[in-house]
């Protein structure tokens, strides 16, 4: 799956390892930044254009970073056609994408370690939009929203 990852300051360290592991896995990797560790940046330069890319349909899913991962939920949020979520349990891991059509998934690298942000990324890439009509028409509310 060809995948965008960004991330401020406050998740550099999880980006990277994260980019690295999923890309031997097979995933196509779009990195969005940060590109070098800044702790003054500011999570919307990253979280804005990996939304973008997603929306858009330039990468498939899209995963972000930050301290909390609030933040980037929040800048991603802003994009008409990003459904962001913050995740931090497998259940809504899948549960968002199959019922929800969850397109970024939000991670806090003060929140979660590494290894459960890779659990959680794996689960999240292999679920899949159940299409079940009644998903899809809370689906069609929530875009007519944008």
């Amino acid at each position: 799956m060809k995948i965008g990852i960004a991330t401020d300051h406050g998740g550099f360290d999880m980006k990277d390892f994260l980019a690295r592991t999923l890309t031997v896995e097979g995933h196509e990797l779009v990195d969005f930044g940060a590109f070098r560790l800044a702790p003054g940046d500011d999570y919307p330069d990253f979280a804005v254009p990996l939304a973008r890319a997603v929306a858009d349909k330039t990468v498939e899913r899209g995963i972000a970073l930050c301290g909390s991962g609030v933040g980037v939920c929040i800048a991603a949020n802003k994009i008409p056609g990003a459904r962001a979520c913050l995740i931090h349990d497998s259940f809504s891991a899948h549960q968002g994408v199959e019922d929800d059509d969850l397109n970024i998934l939000c991670l806090g690298s003060r929140v979660i370690g590494p290894y459960q942000a890779l659990e959680l990324a794996r689960i999240f890439l292999a679920a899949r939009f159940s299409g079940i009509e009644r998903h899809q028409r809370r689906v069609s509310k929530v875009s007519a929203l944008d």
